[in-house]
């Protein structure tokens, strides 16, 4: 059974190519022969009238061609006048058409082979004819005499063969510029063939179709975002879910990564590889992914994958919440269970006095740090965890005198959040501080639904070159890897809830960095009096 078998489009390419050459150089070649023979077939005929002219206006030819020619000098006139010219013949003929002239004597006084009528009529007349002589291209004209009067004709002519010799050697040049144009678009077509088949990677119309299909249904298939960017820094490749997680301008092809986050977009400029940056675009906490593509020593771009960690990095923040309530919980469990010890050793030796003194010792001392200044019953817990983490690391926490929140909280997770990273960086700085005793001051401030955080520490404050890009992704009065992140996503937090976190003074003399917050509608409206 016969297989066809496939023959590549690249060479599909060249054979149209070549064929078409073909076809438009033979084409050309034949009308421009055509029309070259043509032409030439014409101004022979002009020149054989011209020759014509010339002896025409002699009058003593004239004058024989009247009477007869008796002497006998017309047939060596016009074998002077051919030998001149080159034509085949020069004939001269009386007004009835008789020839005078002839190169042939035997024809002298026969009558001409061709109607003479028109020209002695008194009409020039130019075409190609058949004679005795064989087919030839004329020129006719009256002979006339002084008084004007037509007695003759003078009829010159040119050989074909001549003629189309004479073209033949004009096409054969011709023929050699045809032949080289024709080779020069063959090798032309042959070399756009090659680079047809080296942009396309040796591929098939069929199969980069098909290419393109699969690399549609794998970047609009996947759950990660993925942009690409050209040599220049264009966006050529952003899937949906890019475009998603970015909410920027860039997101789109023919773009630029200007409005990508400055961490990103400082990897994508240098070409440095990236693996597992986390970083914050608009409201959404993303793990990037960048490598630089290159082919053959060429850069072509690189690609950067965005997976979506808004979600884990909300819930590892609760959980981070959760894990320092709890070891507040535990520690107070401990404290709890050895003055209840004591407390039971008094009153089995019946020591009551002792045990009453002793209850009322630890009520004076049991109150949260957060107690009396702060109703709600998450902000209490947070403050006494806190102050507790605090004094792990050395470090004294304490509510300003300013401190009051006498309602509960609406948004429990937001605010957690953003007291959380501004009190843990707090301790942070004061821990790494020079100034000992190591401190942190926390005022919180209820203003009608809005609460007002402002945290001031005992550390070193913020570099006046990090000033302005603190709250960047990646950006770090630490300076290790991996950190830069929580002053971002406190921030987040806070502009969910049309609120902000910025950086009120980056240290003085005194102590350091202070961060006030913002946080309209997280506090219930306070109860009105009964």
């Amino acid at each position: 059974m016969f297989r066809l078998r496939y023959t590549p489009f690249a060479r599909q390419a060249l054979a149209l190519q070549a064929a078409v050459l073909v076809v438009v150089v033979g084409v050309g070649f034949a009308l421009v022969s055509w029309l070259f023979d043509d032409e030439m077939t014409q101004q022979y005929g002009t020149r054989a009238l011209a020759v014509a002219h010339t002896l025409a206006a002699d009058p003593a030819i004239a004058a024989a061609a009247a009477a007869d020619d008796p002497q006998h000098v017309l047939p060596a006139r016009a074998e002077a006048a051919k030998a001149a010219s080159g034509a085949l013949f020069v004939v001269i003929t009386n007004r009835l058409g008789i020839r005078l002239a002839h190169p042939n004597p035997d024809r002298i006084h026969e009558p001409v082979s061709t109607d003479p009528s028109e020209v002695l009529a008194g009409h020039d007349t130019i075409n190609v004819e058949q004679g005795t002589l064989g087919l030839s291209a004329r020129g006719k004209t009256p002979l006339r005499d002084a008084s004007g009067a037509i007695v003759g004709e003078v009829s010159v002519g040119f050989r074909i063969e001549d003629i189309r010799g004479h073209v033949t050697s004009e096409l054969a040049v011709a023929a050699l510029f045809a032949g080289g144009a024709l080779a020069l678009g063959f090798v032309g077509s042959v070399l756009l063939s090659r680079r047809l088949k080296r942009l396309t990677l040796g591929l098939e119309p069929h199969e980069l179709a098909e290419l393109v299909q699969e690399r549609e249904a794998v970047l609009h298939g996947i759950s990660e975002g993925v942009l690409a960017v050209d040599a220049d820094g264009r966006v050529t490749v952003c899937n949906g879910e890019a475009a998603r997680l970015l909410g920027v301008p860039v997101a789109g092809t023919g773009g630029t990564i200007a409005a990508l986050p400055a961490s990103l977009r400082e990897a994508v400029e240098q070409r440095a590889p990236v693996d597992n940056v986390i970083t914050v675009a608009g409201d959404r906490v993303l793990v990037a992914n960048y490598r630089a593509v290159r082919r053959d020593e060429r850069d072509l771009g690189g690609v950067l994958t965005l997976r979506d960690r808004t979600d884990l990095e909300t819930i590892t923040r609760e959980l981070e919440s959760v894990r320092t309530l709890s070891t507040a919980l535990r520690a107070q469990r401990h404290e709890f269970a050895n003055r209840l010890h004591v407390l039971s050793g008094l009153l089995h030796n019946g020591h009551g006095a002792e045990a009453l003194e002793f209850l009322h010792a630890v009520s004076d001392t049991a109150a949260p740090a957060g107690g009396r200044a702060v109703d709600d019953p998450y902000l209490q817990a947070f403050v006494d965890a806190k102050t507790a983490e605090a004094a792990e690391k050395d470090v004294r926490l304490t509510l300003a005198d300013t401190t009051w929140v006498g309602t509960r909280v609406t948004a429990p997770v937001e605010v957690t959040t953003v007291l959380g990273i501004l009190v843990d960086n707090a301790l942070e700085a004061a821990r790494r501080g020079a100034r000992r005793p190591a401190w942190v001051d926390l005022a919180l401030l209820e203003d009608g639904t809005t609460l007002h955080i402002s945290v001031v520490d005992s550390g070193d404050g913020v570099p006046d070159g990090l000033s302005g890009r603190i709250f960047d992704s990646g950006v770090s009065t630490n300076g290790e890897d991996g950190r830069g992140l929580g002053l971002a996503l406190a921030r987040q937090a806070a502009r969910r809830l049309d609120g902000d976190v910025r950086l009120a003074a980056p240290g003085q003399d005194g102590h350091g960095a202070v961060f006030e917050a913002r946080l309209p509608g997280a506090l219930q409206p306070a109860r009105e009096p009964v």
